[in-house]
């Protein structure tokens, strides 16, 4: 295939492959959580990491994680103990962090512009044997944390109090969710883009709720629906030359849409008898209300 004769695109398609499992596997205990942009903050923290890395000639993608962690653990912290202006500090975080990072990424030696807006919204020629390296590590990472605790993680998004009376360590678990959610990011900025990231861990996992009835098959097909789209956009991005990450995100839009048309008429008739049986079980006249056999023939 002339797509695989290409270093990048070979780097390119390896780095989209781990972006579609990590995304999706820790998107699903933030939308449990009811947390579903805390990706998008976590983006906005990434960026001075980024202008972090161009300022000291490191690798960004190695800044921005130690930067997002940070941000990712101090939004846990207000989430936890921030009362009326918590909302503020996160606003304040979210926009400091963007506007450092192009401060930082223009008055730089080494960086510009067009550096900026391929992390912003992702690039398929800037992925370098580096950066795929790191999104190695970083992915393994996410995978071991999200699949290994996946009981636990999974006790403390669904009920905090519940995880805590059972002795689970509820504050170093969202804390654990809080800085695997920001590796991902790290991991996902080269291919989806830091503005983009935080879709591709949400819509593959509600597209998946449309049709499954459990937790496990929700993170299995979600991380289905991640790995397919990432791998589709990134392809349709090389021969189409179009942006990948919006090709990725708009590709599983289109999933979420079709999924939920296909839900619909299932879910209506799952209602329907529901409601048949409880009909059968309680065969309760409501007074007022005519049947077939109230009707009299003169």
């Amino acid at each position: 295939m002339e797509i695989l004769e290409t270093a990048f695109m070979q780097r390119a398609l390896v780095a989209a492959l781990l972006v579609g499992i990590t995304a999706p596997a820790i998107g699903v205990y933030l939308v449990q959580r009811r947390q579903a942009l805390m990706g998008d903050g976590i983006g906005h923290i990434a960026m001075t990491g980024v202008g972090l890395g161009f300022l000291l000639s490191t690798n960004p993608i190695w800044m921005a994680t130690l930067v997002s962690v940070a941000g990712a653990v101090t939004m846990e912290l207000i989430r936890a103990y921030g009362r009326t202006r918590g909302d503020i500090a996160l606003a304040l975080l979210f926009y400091g962090g963007m506007a450092g990072g192009v401060m930082l990424i223009n008055v730089s030696d080494t960086g510009s512009t067009a550096d900026l807006g391929s992390f912003l919204f992702g690039s398929l020629s800037t992925v370098s044997d580096a950066d795929l390296t790191a999104i190695a590590l970083l992915a393994a990472f996410v995978v071991l944390v999200s699949v290994g605790l996946r009981r636990q993680l999974f006790a403390v998004s669904q009920d905090e109090e519940f995880a805590r009376v059972t002795g689970l360590p509820v504050r170093a678990l969202n804390l654990l969710i809080a800085v695997t959610a920001a590796v991902t990011v790290s991991v996902a900025m080269r291919v989806v883009g830091l503005l983009l990231v935080s879709a591709l861990m949400v819509v593959p996992v509600v597209a998946a709720q449309q049709i499954s009835r459990s937790f496990k098959a929700t993170f299995a097909l979600a991380v289905g629906i991640g790995v397919t789209v990432s791998l589709a956009g990134t392809t349709t991005s090389y021969y189409r030359d179009v942006p990948p990450g919006a090709t990725i995100v708009l590709l599983a839009i289109g999933v979420f849409l079709l999924l939920t048309a296909l839900a619909a008429p299932v879910a209506r008739r799952r209602a329907k008898a529901a409601e048949a049986v409880v009909a059968a079980d309680c065969p309760v006249r409501v007074p007022g209300v005519r049947s077939a056999g109230d009707d009299v023939t003169v």
